[in-house]
């Protein structure tokens, strides 16, 4: 059972393994993260796929790793740790990160992983207003985006966010009169509407973001927010969009993630940060 690439071919049997796993069938997702990262696989001689693992690179300097998966027939036989080492290893000396569930820490943190944070998912039907403080970004705003999650990201993530733009939704900016001091966009999942990310200045803009983005959509939303920020759990909470399931963020080995952490608010999706 030997690791291999896998391809947009291999989109059903992801989909396939990650329903037996009691995950959604999020063609969206996958097809994203497949076209523009580098997906592994471990073929089941019976059919379909064993263990799946998608690496996906901003630059050389950082690479998150995220659909790891593991068929249930092949549960505790070592292939997780086999698939997620090897896409480690494809990184190289870049900072590797991940988002866990508690089912999935143990297995991390015997690779090297340490938590770095956590985080909790909170989804439901926006009950607020717009703010009307954001206005929806143009094609020409695309280089100061980049820029702008550059510098808080402290990574390159200028093809994903290429990428992104056409796979929104929307995106929606804010700024001082000068330059563009936050961003966030929205996107569609099977049963809601994923808002992020979100990179603002401050909470009150980062509220603004959200409302102006979530009030336009009439089914859940969903956000991701580290429980560093309490203040802005407590406003989704009291606007309908309540806390759910915890996750971990991990990163291998003992160094920080880079980046100005203090005006990140919200990732593109768990599996990308």
């Amino acid at each position: 059972m030997t690791i291999r690439e896998l391809t947009l071919d291999d989109l059903d049997a992801c989909l396939d393994l990650a329903g037996g796993r009691g995950w959604g069938r999020e063609e969206r997702k996958w097809r994203f993260l497949l076209e523009g990262g580098e997906g592994y696989g471990i073929t089941d001689p019976a059919g379909g796929l064993a263990a799946t693992v998608i690496l996906t690179r901003y630059g050389s300097g950082a690479a998150a790793i995220s659909m790891v998966l593991v068929s249930e027939r092949y549960g505790r036989q070592g292939l997780g740790g086999r698939i997620v080492q090897h896409a480690v290893e494809r990184a190289g000396g870049a900072t590797v990160f991940l988002n866990a569930t508690s089912m999935g820490r143990p297995l991390y943190e015997r690779l090297g992983f340490r938590v770095t944070g956590a985080a909790a998912m909170h989804l439901g039907v926006f009950t607020g207003r717009a703010a009307g403080a954001s206005r929806v970004a143009v094609p020409g705003d695309l280089k100061e985006i980049i820029a702008l999650d550059a510098e808080v990201t402290g990574a390159d993530r200028s093809e994903t966010l290429a990428r992104y733009a056409d796979f929104a939704a929307e995106i929606r900016v804010i700024g001082d009169g000068r330059e563009i001091t936050g961003y966030a966009g929205m996107w569609h999942n099977l049963t809601n509407t994923v808002i992020g990310p979100v990179i603002a200045p401050d909470t009150a803009a980062a509220r603004a973001l959200i409302s102006d983005l979530a009030s336009q959509v009439d089914r859940p939303v969903r956000v991701e927010v580290g429980e560093d920020r309490p203040e802005l759990a407590a406003w989704l909470d009291g606007h309908g969009v309540t806390a759910g399931m915890r996750t971990s963020d991990m990163v291998l080995g003992g160094g920080p993630l880079p980046g100005d952490r203090g005006r990140f608010f919200a990732p593109i999706m768990s599996a990308l940060g």
